[in-house]
């Protein structure tokens, strides 16, 4: 790859992931607000769908536009018919997906309501299908202007249809709550909002389409059956294996959508209450998305890199990226598991008004650890060519969760889907680890600093719960839990850094692509 090609690679890269970032952190923070606004019944209703909306965005967003930018971007040089005929197979691949599955949503509204446990939610299911029909306009256009390094329209897109859509939600939350209607037609109009956030996204897309003049690439004439088939086979098994790493942790809210609900009710538990502990258990999706973004998204840029070493068959550098995206992120995102596990009291007061579940949502918190590890390590194997090694490990991860759901929920009820959650997640950490240490020897550097991160976590514990049980003398309340919360997450994080930095876990390169890490890297050779 020519070094002024690598450079452009590398910035489109750095572009997306910020608006990856972006969008992220507005779909973590906005349903603080909401669960305020419409109570945990409300938030029950709301997240029993909000899975089929997730999976849309993900396939719109990461998955189907990441292979019809290198289909684009592997046509022949100076062919453009061989270029628009890809580009027009991806899209009716996509046009035949996304109506497929629109309808399976919309005309099966009923039955999977019912499958759910709760008829009432038809309505709002049938308004999260037509999320699909963006689908392929979506997918298409992203893909295009990804696979001839124009990364600008995407990013504004993704960034333009997260903001209208958390803003359209939580504007027509607060105004149908006071205006009486009932929590269900809250439910519908915040889905609602979702598809027309989607629609100021899809805007923005064509405004940039249009500027470009590549419209007319769909409507080239030549399309040969044998080229539209062959296309669709990529599209239809590469995309769907890049989508489901994005796709973890929403699928793993799409089990629980369809077993925890219903394995309350048949296990005793009342109809009213069983929704307050749904929904209650639904607090810790925004932690742990918050989480997860913080433990990934800085090792997350190393994976262009990785991508673009593998390319030049550059082992040194693979061994050296992989190695370092590892460490970060196992240290990160341990960290920020343990320090949640801590303050997980008076966070859930600061943001939820109480504290209801907090040892569920505890217990929840440790999937960020898992999570991150397997978010970096399937963008790693993605990068070094093994697509499809993820998408079988999440799989059985998948089968794990469904299984563990119905033998825990009966007798543990909401504890049983967190400790589902964690035994999946670490099922599928495990197989990615195994299967990366063939390629890069994570498994020793792990060994090694496994001990030292842990003797890190154990320090912040105790500087946690020491400062816990003093603030606690103060007295209680949602203000008091605020400053709990807020003072302690300064002070764990200070502890960890403090013990990871003398414990020389990272190297300085290493500390230097964490926040403030060059900050303390120069201190630590002004030291010296």
């Amino acid at each position: 790859m020519p070094k002024e090609q690598s450079n452009q690679y590398m910035h489109g890269a750095l572009i997306l992931t910020m608006a990856a970032f972006i969008v992220k952190i507005l779909s973590a923070v906005y349903r603080v607000p909401f669960q305020n606004i419409v109570g945990d019944v409300g938030f029950y209703i709301y997240q029993q769908v909000y899975p089929i909306y997730g999976i849309a965005a993900v396939l719109a967003s990461s998955g189907f536009p990441v292979i019809i930018s290198k289909l684009a971007a592997e046509s022949e040089i100076g062919k453009r018919n061989h270029l628009a005929h890809s580009l027009q197979a991806a899209f009716l691949t996509l046009l035949l997906i996304g109506a497929s599955l629109f309808s399976f949503f919309f005309f099966g509204a009923t039955f999977i309501s019912v499958w759910m446990g709760d008829a009432g939610l038809a309505p709002l299911v049938k308004i999260s299908a037509f999320m699909f029909l963006f689908l392929p306009f979506l997918s298409i256009g992203r893909g295009y202007f990804q696979s001839v390094g124009k990364m600008t329209p995407t990013a504004i897109s993704q960034v333009t249809e997260q903001l209208a859509r958390v803003t359209a939600i939580l504007l027509i939350a607060f105004l149908f709550v006071s205006k009486g209607y009932s929590l269900y037609e809250v439910g519908r109009g915040a889905v609602a909002g979702s598809i027309i956030g989607t629609a100021f996204g899809l805007f923005i897309l064509a405004f940039f389409v249009w500027r470009y003049r590549a419209l007319r690439l769909l409507f080239t004439k030549g399309l040969s059956f044998r080229k539209f088939y062959k296309t669709a086979q990529i599209v239809l098994i590469h995309g769907t294996a890049i989508c489901l790493s994005g796709m973890l942790l929403i699928l793993f809210q799409m089990i629980d959508s369809f077993s925890l609900y219903s394995l309350l009710v048949q296990s005793g538990i009342s109809v009213e209450e069983s929704k307050v502990l749904k929904g209650v258990f639904d607090r810790g999706q925004p932690l742990l998305q918050l989480g997860t973004v913080a433990a990934s998204s800085f090792s997350l840029a190393l994976v262009p890199l990785i991508a673009s070493a593998w390319l030049r068959d550059d082992e040194d550098v693979i061994h050296q990226k992989a190695i370092s995206a590892i460490k970060i992120t196992t240290i990160i995102g341990f960290g920020a598991a343990i320090g949640l596990v801590n303050i997980m009291k008076p966070t859930n007061i600061m943001l939820f008004a109480n504290g209801d579940g907090s040892s569920v949502l505890s217990v929840l918190a440790i999937a960020i650890f898992f999570s991150s590890i397997i978010l970096i390590c399937s963008g790693i194997l993605q990068g070094l060519g093994h697509v499809f090694a993820p998408g079988r490990y999440i799989i059985v991860g998948l089968l794990t969760k469904i299984t563990l759901n119905f033998l825990f929920i009966p007798s543990l009820s909401t504890m049983g889907s967190a400790i589902a959650t964690i035994i999946s997640l670490a099922v599928v950490s495990i197989l990615m680890i195994k299967k990366l240490n063939k390629k890069v020897a994570v498994l020793a550097v792990l060994k090694k600093m496994t001990s030292k991160f842990i003797v890190a976590g154990l320090a912040m514990t105790v500087a946690l719960q020491l400062w816990l049980y003093i603030t606690s003398l103060i007295g209680d309340g949602r203000l008091i839990n605020t400053f709990m919360a807020l003072s302690s997450v300064m002070l764990g994080a200070g502890v960890f850094l403090v013990m990871i930095m003398k414990s020389h876990l990272l190297t300085a390169e290493e500390i230097s692509l964490i926040p403030f890490g060059k900050r303390l890297v120069g201190k630590g050779r002004e030291r010296k």
